[in-house]
């Protein structure tokens, strides 16, 4: 993993570049904060910064000020070394977007422990969306890849639902995009607290999520997903700017070992057009040649 290190002092600089190497990470390293900035705006900056609080040319705390001005689903990872270690100084550094704060002269097992769980942040961020906390596309798609793998290996099975929020573009009309984050939110909990520890959710796209069920069937024969519609419907949200009732219609393609990913996920959102045009808030079922049968 690259480390990006602003730090003025050259005798500070270069241990922190001879430890890092050591632990087998990959530091690039600056001497000031105006080049750090300049180095975290190029494509494929690291994602994990190490900046000394007091700099010439921009001080550690404008750049975690400036990074976090920037709409990034995938922002940068801080941890600020500095001498200053009042409680106020603290507050101040973490206010400015810091993740995480060493004082200086640094306790090489402190920045270790301090590494580590920047890196577990940083994989966990890699995969899961911002806003809802579940799988992110990419994260929901390798899984489904897995699962079919798996369902190979142990001639097993498993669904895949492809859910869309009805009307969902309502709410941030009516409410604001508040209230439709919010309704996002707890869209999600309400399909997590359905599944199976081993079933997933990710979220596809904007307003469409993907559930993965496995076991006998792809758990059909239970009515998950009929039955995440009810819970749905059933479910008020509660949001700033007022309560709010969404439905949701869901488009289930079946799966075996031969199945692909991109023919799963066609067939199941096939089966999504169906359910939409059936009048929505239901389930359709596509069938071995991709096309959707309608269940209210």
């Amino acid at each position: 993993m690259r480390i990006l290190i602003a730090e003025d002092d050259f005798t500070s600089r270069r241990i922190l570049v001879a430890i890092l190497k050591k632990w087998g990470y990959d530091p690039i390293a600056v001497e000031d904060g105006t080049a750090a900035w300049d180095a975290l705006q190029r494509t494929g900056a690291p994602e994990l910064v190490l900046l000394d609080w007091d700099m010439p040319g921009m001080s550690g705390l404008e750049v975690c000020r400036r990074l976090r001005k920037i709409d990034s689903s995938r922002p940068a990872h801080v941890i600020l070394l500095t001498g200053r270690g009042e409680k106020g100084d603290v507050v101040q550094g973490l206010d400015a977007g810091a993740n995480d704060y060493i004082s200086k002269p640094f306790d090489s097992e402190e920045l270790q422990a301090s590494l580590r769980e920047a890196r577990d942040a940083l994989a966990h961020q890699a995969t899961h969306d911002p806003l809802t906390g579940i799988f992110n596309r990419r994260a929901i798609l390798d899984r489904l890849s897995e699962e079919l793998s798996r369902a190979k290996r142990e001639k097993g099975k498993l669904s895949v639902g492809m859910c869309d929020i009805d009307h969902f573009k309502n709410i941030n009309d009516a409410r604001g995009h508040q209230a439709g984050d919010e309704a996002l939110i707890a869209f999600t909990q309400c399909l997590q607290a359905q599944l199976r520890e081993y079933d997933c959710v990710g979220r596809y796209g904007g307003e469409e999520f993907l559930v993965i069920a496995a076991g006998p069937q792809g758990w059909i024969e239970e009515g998950l997903y009929e039955r995440l519609c009810v819970r749905v419907a059933e479910t008020e949200i509660r949001t700033k700017s007022g309560p709010v009732s969404i439905t949701v219609s869901i488009g289930v393609a079946r799966g075996t070992g031969p199945s692909t990913v991109d023919a799963l996920l066609a067939a199941a959102d096939d089966a999504l057009y169906q359910a939409k045009a059936g009048g929505r808030n239901r389930v359709a079922y596509a069938s071995q040649d991709g096309r959707g049968s309608g269940k209210p």
